[in-house]
């Protein structure tokens, strides 16, 4: 039964264009092309890249953002209260009856408890990010002159460059979910699951189909904005307002500008007819697309703030 499913699930209609198959795309002493095991390394590499953040963190960042001035609230911790915490969610005034306590006490220890679960400065993984956004800005001009990896066909040769550029960001992706337990909580959390999941499959569909193309220019284009972003946050945490809103109008408008502008239909409808995978892959553009309508929502209305009142 196994072996029904690796020959159903690998049928060459799903995954390359019509009229190409699998024996098309065989290797040679040569000419290497894009074989699916080589997605198994991504887990190793995404292990590493998760020993590297732990010790790059404890080793150098948080060392240089003390120097820099990035120091974490002294928050007053709430006094311990059993019933306070049992009912944590419940409505303030009936606890207050509970507890004979006035309301407005109750709205302090709220406020206290509630400051205990917010994350200090010191353990958001922003300075993680700039650094591997710097190396994947650093890395693509390795591949910019290999002229061949923007035309021609799916049976095109898999170059070195791009070979570790895609192992290198699905590693980082697959350190990002292996990390979400102990990553900060955010409101957009559930969003970023979907992204990360969506972001993981079209990596892995777009490089063993061969359509390094597009794969690449869509990571070209959805990694410009995130250069910006992690710096923002740092001169934010360092109190540099102005720096901070300068650097932040910029990054808002890459991404308004980046998130929304891959289009994948010229090249398939001019050269080959639609198929399953051409439409997987725009299912999975869409749901990026989504996402990144959400996300510059909420920076539109940011930018709309800061016009407002000069400060993000």
């Amino acid at each position: 039964m196994a072996r029904a499913l690796n020959e159903w699930l690998w049928q060459h209609e799903f995954w390359l264009p019509p009229g190409i198959t699998w024996e098309d795309m065989k290797e040679s002493e040569d000419i290497h092309y894009p074989q699916p095991r080589d997605l198994l390394l991504s887990i190793p590499f995404a292990l590493i890249l998760v020993v590297i953040r732990y010790i790059f963190e404890r080793a150098i960042a948080l060392p240089l953002g003390a120097k820099l001035g990035v120091r974490d609230k002294q928050r007053p911790n709430a006094q311990p209260n059993p019933i306070l915490e049992t009912f944590y969610s419940t409505e303030l005034i009936s606890l207050a009856k509970q507890c004979d306590l006035p309301v407005r006490k109750v709205e302090r220890w709220f406020r206290r408890r509630r400051n205990t679960d917010r994350p200090s400065l010191s353990k958001k993984e922003f300075v993680w990010d700039l650094p591997i956004h710097v190396i994947f800005s650093f890395q693509k001009p390795w591949f910019w002159d290999h002229r061949e990896c923007w035309t021609g066909y799916p049976q095109q040769p898999l170059q070195p460059s791009l070979f570790w550029y895609y192992m290198l960001e699905l590693s980082f992706y697959w350190s990002l979910v292996f990390t979400l337990p102990c990553d900060v909580k955010r409101k957009d959390f559930k969003e970023q699951i979907v992204h990360h999941a969506a972001t993981i499959f079209l990596i892995s569909f777009s490089y063993c189909a061969n359509y390094i193309r597009i794969g690449t220019l869509v990571l070209v284009i959805h990694d410009a904005s995130d250069c910006f972003l992690e710096p923002t946050k740092i001169f934010n945490y360092m109190k540099w307002k102005k720096t901070c809103d300068s650097l932040f109008m910029i990054f808002a408008a890459v991404f308004l500008i980046s998130q929304c502008s891959t289009n994948t239909y010229y090249y398939s409808m001019e050269i080959f007819q639609p198929f399953f995978g051409y439409y997987f892959v725009n299912a999975l553009l869409i749901t990026l697309q989504l996402l990144h309508i959400f996300w510059s929502c909420l920076i539109i209305h940011m930018v709309y703030k800061f016009i407002l009142q000069g400060t993000v």
